[in-house]
């Protein structure tokens, strides 16, 4: 990924871009936003080792960055993706899916929201 470099006085600032892209993890397009106020929602989300996000859905576009740990993600439909600190993630839209720590730390991880005012960002499911 391209880094780019801003002059701050004598000290440069690294600007390194993580991730830039029109599809989730599991390669489906990302919707059109919806309308209405935009919001955007941050969350630091800690997993504890062997915790286990239970099945959701987002209705909005949402994208994170793993700080520490190891997680998996699983779709419904068998699809895996395996994450460690380090790594970004652009999550699924309007698919059931869920994550495992599974590894031996806590994860830590950062999720940015791209929503709608007054609509939910996930959404439980049985």
């Amino acid at each position: 990924m391209p880094t780019y470099l801003f002059a701050a006085g004598s000290r440069p600032i690294e600007v390194e871009q993580l991730v830039k892209t029109i599809a989730s993890w599991d390669g489906s397009k990302l919707p059109s936003y919806g309308k209405g106020q935009a919001e955007v929602t941050i969350f630091k989300i800690t997993i504890p080792v062997g915790g286990e996000v239970p099945w959701h859905i987002h209705p909005t576009i949402n994208a994170g960055f793993i700080i520490v740990g190891r997680l998996t993600v699983f779709t419904d439909a068998g699809e895996k993706h395996e994450l460690i600190a380090g790594d970004t993630i652009v999550e699924v839209v309007g698919k059931a899916h869920r994550g495992i720590n599974s590894g031996v730390v806590p994860v830590e991880l950062i999720v940015f929201y791209a929503g709608v005012e007054g609509k939910p960002l996930t959404i439980e499911v049985d």
